[in-house]
């Protein structure tokens, strides 16, 4: 085996720094296109020919139905064809339903647009791709970076949709995507390294043999519902507010990027408190089943509340601290749920039921305005977040384990289930699968208690135990 002397710290290579910053800025220019429309579209749509509430909440939530259709597809596709040429083609097409989106004089063609940007489905490639580029030792850390720019690229999306709005309008907020998309080809070409080989990875990418075993896990399925439901009501509330904002509140819509500040970045210091008490603390379950809570209260308060700007914006802190305290634990928990060897196939599913609910929100969401208005969708909104909740609360507590992945040297001869228990027997590793045609061993570990220089040791090309045991007769 082969892994980092006992007590020493990694760092990123250069080759990885550029490697991590390329694949993020990529999913940022990607995540901000798909999300810069959400607090506006509603309040352009009705001009579009041949618009209605429920064409309107299907066009701001087309890109999920295609994105979660293609994603895991596209991601498998990178095996055969490369991971680069497949995620430029994704952008191409998401650069194209940008410009068709942004030449759009009707309803049904802004549909297509909006199709056509989340066809451009490329996030598995891109998680495949930074997977190829980067040491297994350091590889979290790098799927850190990624996944902390996701969530930065919606809250600055939350902003720049309303201030481009302002100054450029709906059409050039789909011009500026599309300019996104060809810049970000520029980085994939120009900055982000080639990989040496493309390998399989079953913790960063979707595996076909795996997925009939994450589909029936029980567990992984109640945390597909939760986040198909964090997103369905998230799409079906962004069909409402601005609208509730601008009539209800009498709110200008060239200042809702006001508002839509204050209250994101009061949310992050809200949720702060909470994602400590969640990890280091280990009540994830209780602060989950809060949040699940608190975003239901937050609907039926929209639904009750006088619209005035100051009720509307004291809401939207707590709708947002509850969402972003979600979308931050369901990946861990996730994490946590998943077996060491699938934790890739479980983040593919996950994430195509991301995507469906963002799709199913908006059409159901606007179909609810258009029969009930906005207090319908907030109610709608609200049961939806009870039932989740009611699943959610037969959840067993998450096991406290991170996926860890280390490079396997096996010999001719030798037995990866004997490999595996000497890996489980190092303090802190509780479950090892090693998979002799990747030449690595997934684990999941308990990173408090783990024993880093024991594993080390274990895993160094100087250790010849694991071998020897490997090979030996018993």
């Amino acid at each position: 085996m082969s892994g980092p002397e006992p007590g020493t710290q990694l760092r990123l290579l250069p080759a990885e720094r550029r490697a991590a910053s390329g694949l993020a800025a990529i999913y940022v220019a990607r995540m901000l296109g798909l999300f810069m429309i959400l607090p506006v579209f509603a309040l352009h749509a009705g001009d579009l020919a041949g618009a209605t509430p429920t064409l309107i909440g299907i066009a701001i939530g087309a890109y999920g139905l295609t994105q979660a259709i293609l994603q895991i597809p596209f991601g498998m596709l990178s095996d055969r064809l490369g991971r680069k040429r497949v995620i430029a083609f994704g952008l191409l097409v998401f650069a194209a339903g940008s410009i068709l989106a942004a030449f759009a004089d009707s309803i049904g063609w802004m549909i297509a647009g909006r199709a056509l940007q989340g066809a451009g489905a490329v996030a598995a490639a891109i998680m495949a791709l930074a997977a190829d580029l980067t040491r297994e030792e350091i590889r979290l850390r790098v799927m850190a970076l990624i996944g902390a720019s996701i969530g930065g690229a919606f809250a600055l999306a939350m902003v720049m949709g309303p201030l481009l709005d302002r100054w450029i309008g709906l059409s050039g907020i789909f011009w500026t995507t599309a300019l996104l998309a060809f810049l970000a080809l520029a980085a994939l070409w120009g900055w982000v390294p080639d990989p040496v080989a493309t390998r399989r990875h079953r913790d960063a990418e979707p595996v076909a043999d795996q997925l009939r075993r994450v589909l029936v896990d029980g567990q992984l399925l109640r945390l597909d519902v939760g986040i198909f439901s964090l997103h369905a009501i998230l799409t079906a509330t962004f069909v409402s507010v601005p609208l509730l904002l601008r009539d209800g509140a009498q709110f200008p819509p060239s200042d809702h990027w006001v508002l839509y500040l204050s209250v994101l970045l009061a949310s992050f210091v809200t949720m702060v408190p909470f994602v400590i008490l969640a990890e280091k603390h280990r009540r994830l379950r209780g602060v989950f089943l809060g949040g699940i809570l608190a975003l239901g209260l937050t609907e039926l308060g929209l639904a009750l509340a006088e619209p005035t700007a100051l009720a509307i914006a004291i809401l939207l802190w707590i709708f947002f601290s509850a969402f972003n305290l979600l979308e931050a634990s369901l990946p861990s928990l996730v994490a946590k749920a998943s077996p060491a060897d699938a934790k890739g196939t479980a983040m593919g599913v996950y994430s195509s039921a991301q995507f469906l609910g963002a799709f199913a929100g908006g059409a159901i969401g606007g179909a609810t305005y258009g029969a009930f208005g906005a207090d319908g969708v907030f109610l709608l909104s609200s049961g939806l977040a009870l039932l989740w909740l009611a699943l959610a609360w037969s959840m067993k507590n998450p096991r406290y384990l991170g996926t860890q992945v280390v490079r396997v040297d096996l010999g001719t001869g030798s037995r990866p289930q004997v490999v595996a228990a000497r890996l489980t027997g190092v303090r802190g590793v509780a479950e090892a699968v090693v998979v002799p045609e990747e030449g690595v061993a997934y684990l999941k570990v308990d990173r408090h208690a783990l024993d880093r220089d024991g594993l080390a040791r274990l895993t160094s090309r100087e250790s010849s135990g694991v071998r020897d045991s490997a090979e030996s007769p018993g």
